[in-house]
């Protein structure tokens, strides 16, 4: 593992422990050149997942890697300021990953991710939920905002 202080590949791991929801091992290494520590986590990644975006303009498409930082960082910017606990987080976007993975495909849309995302936010948190939403569906108007909540706190009702 590369130091990401200053570059050097001869790292030692100093400790390793499963974290708390055991899908993931948190090693915490050192630099034998710099001596700087740091922690990285391994998980199992069972196949290359590549994500099918639409394009802004029609039927054109673009392909990437899953990536699940960017899952992360969608996720707690809609989770930000809300008291949902970063292991909630990460429970959802570990079952996300894993219903990802295992769903035997090799391409998935990103649309099915989204919905994904927005099915796990409205069990943690209505607000999150709602601008996570704000963002998926792109809302352009208060409106928008004003219709949609109407139908999340309807929904809550029942």
């Amino acid at each position: 593992m590369r130091c990401p202080f200053c570059a050097n590949d001869d790292t030692q791991v100093k400790d390793s422990r499963p974290t708390e929801d055991s899908t993931a091992i948190r090693r915490r290494r050192q630099c034998g050149s710099c001596g700087a520590r740091f922690t990285t986590f391994e998980r199992v990644q069972l196949r290359e997942v590549t994500v099918v975006k639409a394009g802004p303009d029609g039927p054109e498409t673009r392909r990437e890697a899953f990536d699940r930082m960017k899952l992360e960082r969608s996720i707690a910017l809609a989770c930000r300021k809300r008291g949902v606990s970063p292991e909630r987080i990460d429970r959802l976007i570990s079952g996300i990953q894993r219903q990802v993975e295992t769903a035997g495909e090799a391409e998935i849309p990103s649309a099915r991710i989204g919905e994904m995302v927005m099915d796990g936010l409205k069990q943690i948190d209505s607000v999150a939920y709602i601008r996570f939403a704000s963002v998926y569906r792109d809302f352009s108007e208060a409106r928008d905002f004003e219709e949609f909540a109407s139908t999340v706190q309807e929904a809550a009702k029942e």
